[in-house]
């Protein structure tokens, strides 16, 4: 049975190892499904994330700022997520500042692990339940971290096994375990680290979450500027070189795209690893090195309309 779309998911999670480009993948995925319509919320779980600069954004709130029509940005904030689950799921009205209940909650969240990242999961996952967006993309926590939040609602239910609580992660479980409406985004790079990284975030997903992959993206991939069949030509114009091509302007050249073809070869080996250590039906999306782009504005908007062309 084929998987879900990207398009198809409600509750989206990009992640990655740190330096491949997860914030901006996940800034024009949520940019690339609001131009065709949809309405989406663009999470960042990480108050220092630079994410909302590239909608011109110097900071951002745990309330949703609207950025376009069918785009809005917020970012995660602890007391704020408590007060909404106080409210929300305890029914106890909170009018005024709760930073003593915020510092217990800080303390209790040292001890017992998954009290933060209930918190975290269960914001999102309400907003998909309440269908307040129609699609929550989240600007996730790095690849040695986004388990622990994946994992939390099973981690809190092998604490508790009746009241309250154990019926709220019951129904996160629901949305994070059904396919049709959740999803994780891998970025990766086609380098050594970030692929064996992706590949064992794929094994811990499917042994210690109930949430599935969605898609591989591979960030920064480079078009061969020699294809194999001539790189004997460019071997011999650079050893024996004909008049035409004896100015020693053509040095770097020569050498920019030896070096591509050296850099190139070593990339695909990787992207040969990782697709071997993929399912069939996990789609892998390319994302080409944005050479021309000059700001965090234009990159975003790059990386969404060559996303649009490719994510099904």
């Amino acid at each position: 049975m084929a998987r879900p779309s990207l398009r198809e998911r409600r509750l989206l999670f990009v992640t990655g190892k740190g330096g491949v480009g997860k914030t901006t993948i996940a800034a024009g995925l949520a940019q690339a499904l609001a131009n065709e319509g949809t309405s989406v919320l663009l999470c960042a779980i990480d108050n220092r994330s630079d994410i909302g600069e590239a909608f011109g954004l110097s900071q951002l709130h745990f309330e949703p700022q609207s950025v376009s029509d069918n785009l809005s940005l917020m970012v995660m904030d602890t007391e704020s997520a408590l007060r909404d689950y106080l409210r929300i799921n305890m029914k106890i009205p909170v009018v005024t500042k709760i930073g003593p209940i915020a510092n217990a909650f800080d303390f209790v969240a040292t001890a017992a692990p998954g009290v933060r990242e209930i918190l975290t999961i269960g914001k999102l996952c309400y907003d998909v339940r309440e269908n307040l967006y129609d699609v929550v993309v989240v600007d996730a926590p790095a690849t040695g971290h986004i388990i622990g939040y994946l994992a939390a609602p099973q981690a809190i239910n092998a604490l508790v096994r009746v009241g309250l609580i154990r019926n709220q992660t019951d129904w996160m479980l629901e949305i994070l375990s059904n396919p049709e409406k959740t999803g994780v985004v891998i970025v990766t790079t086609p380098e050594e680290m970030p692929v064996v990284e992706t590949l064992q975030l794929l094994k811990k997903l499917e042994d210690e979450t109930t949430v599935q992959a969605a898609a591989v993206v591979v960030n920064r991939t480079l078009s061969d500027l020699v294809v194999p069949r001539d790189e004997p030509v460019l071997a011999g114009l650079s050893a024996k070189r004909p008049d035409a091509f004896t100015s020693s302007a053509l040095d770097g050249l020569f050498e920019a795209a030896r070096l591509s073809g050296a850099k190139n070869t070593v990339a695909h080996e990787h992207l040969a690893t990782l697709r071997q250590g993929l399912d069939d039906d996990l789609s892998v999306i390319a994302q080409p090195y944005l050479f021309d782009c000059a700001d965090a504005s234009s990159i975003v908007q790059a990386v969404a309309t060559s996303l649009g062309e490719e994510i099904q």
